[in-house]
């Protein structure tokens, strides 16, 4: 073994360091001489010792190679030493250098190199750094043959993406149409009714995000007929395979534990819901409307909230009754919150070989400034002429996926469905010639399949509704009450929805969070499943306790060997088969139910207080179940569903079984 002594220590030392400031001196000349160095992943802390807080716009357009100036807040100190550091969604850093600073703002050169697309931006100093927030960067491209516009013309553009401009996209403004020529131009001779002009993202394309948010469309700056400008960018990717997410109702609002409970759905979601490339739809009611003012969480803290939560997963959003600003006295206005900041309330896009459709089925027109939020469910107009137009540019042999929030049908028993709204005979024969149809919708909270088996549908056989069941089960109700057991009040799980594309292939199911793919069902054996009012012996209200008696009346105690089944996501395609120990096959009838979970882990608990009205998000009475009876009370079962893709799923079920929620919950 050597020892050195203490002055060989210190020179050791020294040269170490020395070696170190050297290597980052020259790293540091390198970057500053190409204006930019990229890299991945994140580079330096946080530092809030950076006194520094940017005014980001949504959206930077620029021209490559032209400077940008923002603003920054009073008190921002900023030196042209520092460095602008943009970080894109896959982690790549890219260095711009700050070319002047002034009093309230800040100039600073995006190297030519960088691709449009969503960016964080940081102020970075030395080794530290300080984020200041999030940006879509679009390029404008000068037209060096000049633009001859169209008499009448409105509102035209450019859609392009870095390999150049891209031809055959629609674009419509709400109610007229235009497609891009081999320029990547279009031109439309828009009234500008509606204050904004999307895109149908085409086949092969993703737009520019904002964060997980498309940019797909923009609102428009000028009224009347002053032409105006507006461009998209894509970006090329392949879709020959991938995901998409139905996130139903989440009623986010900052209250009820919801954004705990959300971050429970977000960990299922990135852990087993994104699997390669994957999208993202909502079927409305992301926020809440009533909270937008009680309790301050808008469309900005919800985006935020999307934004924090999930990496590369573009979402696209429906309007829902609850995204609609109940303050307003006419639709357009009860509409303005969502459109300024989310979406249009209608518009399509399409992925792979699958042409999708938002609509808005939530007419706010009899608004009157009040909490009454008197809207009917309704596809109103001008959507219907809209609509037929955009088809008109998609072949019959493209699959449609049509998503709105009310549910065109509702089920009237255990088997059949009716119509929920006005306008679906419009919307049905509108999609009568397409191959293959689904709408998928939300609202209820609830699950329910309507296809052809039932009579409503008879004559559509190519159209399937998936009404789906919510994020946030009963409006975080029953995980608030009793956690590890959110639902619905018809005992679907909360959950997501998760759709596979292959081509024109599809396929689907429900996935409770925090429950196995797998579990698709949940089994009661009634021998052991009763109320009564000892379970609610703080109510006192004696027309309350008349209302709970329905699940007295429902599930008395009883000895008929009974076993309720809930099986949330079944259509008539999929076949069940019950059998007991000696393998005899048991006989299975469909009927309507109140899920026994969520009566004890919500309902009672909403009911058990000295009230004297009637609670709301009950259990309710609802479809999907299924009743057999077993020769007696120990004899074990074997239930076994198999859905329409040959997919099983199987519960050994060992009776008697318990009724406690340690058992159920998860």
């Amino acid at each position: 073994m050597t020892v050195s002594s203490g002055c060989e220590l210190q020179n050791i030392t020294f040269m170490k360091s020395l070696q170190k400031w050297l290597t980052f001196a020259l790293v540091s000349a390198l970057c500053f001489g190409f204006s930019s160095c990229s890299d991945k992943g994140e580079d330096g802390p946080v530092d809030d010792g950076i006194k520094v807080e940017l005014t980001l716009p949504k959206i930077i357009q620029v021209k490559k190679g032209e400077p940008v100036t923002v603003d920054m807040k009073a008190g921002s100190v900023i030196y042209s030493s520092d460095i602008i550091q943009l970080q894109a969604s896959n982690g790549t850093l890219i260095n711009c250098t700050i070319s002047a600073v002034g009093e309230t703002s800040v100039t600073f050169l995006i190297p030519e190199t960088t691709p449009a697309g969503s960016y964080t931006a940081f102020v970075k100093r030395g080794q530290d750094r300080r984020q200041q927030g999030q940006f879509t960067l679009e390029y404008i491209e000068d037209d060096p043959e000049g633009w001859d516009l169209a008499d009448g013309t409105t509102v035209y553009g450019k859609i392009s993406s870095v390999e150049g401009p891209v031809a055959n996209v629609v674009v419509s403004d709400g109610i007229d149409f235009a497609v891009t020529n081999e320029k990547g131009q279009y031109e439309l001779k828009s009234k500008k009714a509606l204050g904004y002009v999307f895109m149908s993202v085409p086949s092969g394309y993703d737009p520019v995000t904002n964060g997980v948010m498309p940019v797909n469309y923009k609102l428009l700056t000028s009224s009347g007929t002053t032409p105006e400008r507006v461009d998209f960018s894509l970006n090329k990717v392949d879709q020959s395979n991938y995901r998409v997410l139905f996130f139903g109702d989440m009623h986010l609002a900052n209250r009820n534990d919801d954004i705990k409970q959300f971050g429970e759905m977000v960990k299922d979601i990135n852990a087993h819901g994104i699997k390669g490339k994957t999208y993202a739809i909502t079927l409305g009611d992301m926020t809440w409307d009533l909270y937008w003012y009680d309790q301050n969480f808008q469309f900005s803290n919800y985006i935020d909230l999307m934004n924090r939560s999930f990496k590369n997963l573009i979402t696209y959003n429906t309007i829902g009754n609850h995204d609609n600003d109940y303050k307003a006295t006419n639709n357009a206005a009860a509409k303005r919150p969502f459109v300024h900041s989310v979406a249009p309330s209608y518009y399509s896009f399409n992925i792979g070989q699958v042409h999708y459709v938002v609509l808005d089925d939530i007419d706010c027109s009899t608004y009157d400034g009040t909490t009454s939020r008197n809207y009917t469910e309704k596809i109103y107009q001008p959507q219907m002429q809209w609509l037929r137009k955009d088809l008109s540019y998609v072949d019959k042999s493209t699959p449609i996926v049509l998503t709105m929030h009310a549910p065109a049908f509702g089920p009237s028993t255990a088997t059949q469905f009716k119509y929920s709204m006005e306008g679906v005979s419009d919307l049905l024969s509108a999609l009568k010639d397409f191959n293959e149809v689904h709408l998928v919708t939300g609202h209820t909270h609830k699950n329910a399949v309507a296809t052809s088996a039932a009579s409503i549908l008879n004559a559509y056989p190519n159209i399937i509704e998936h009404n789906q069941g919510a994020v946030c089960g009963d409006w975080w109700w029953s995980g608030h009450l009793t956690p590890g057991a959110l639902t619905a009040h018809d005992g679907t799980p909360a959950g997501y929805g998760i759709w596979d594309f292959q081509g024109k292939n599809i396929k689907w199911k429900y996935k409770g969070t925090n429950l196995d793919e797998n579990i698709q069902f949940r089994t009661y054996d009634l021998n052991n499943v009763s109320f009564s009012l000892a379970d609610v012996p703080n109510l006192t209200n004696t027309s309350v306790q008349n209302s709970f008696k329905k699940y007295i009346d429902a599930y008395p105690v009883r000895h008929d060997n009974k076993v309720l089944i809930n099986m949330w996501n079944y259509d008539p395609k999929w076949t069940i088969t019950v059998t007991d120990e000696g393998g005899n096959k048991l006989p299975v009838t469909p009927r309507m139910a109140y899920d026994p979970l969520h009566i004890k882990a919500m309902s009672i608990k909403r009911f058990n207080r000295d009230i004297s009205s009637v609670p709301n998000f009950i259990t309710g009475n609802w479809t999907h179940f299924f009743e057999v009876t077993a020769p007696d009370a120990n004899t074990d079962l074997t239930i076994t569903a198999t859905d329409r893709f040959g997919n099983t799923y199987t519960e050994k079920m060992e009776r008697p079984k318990k009724f406690d929620l340690p058992s159920y919950v998860w």
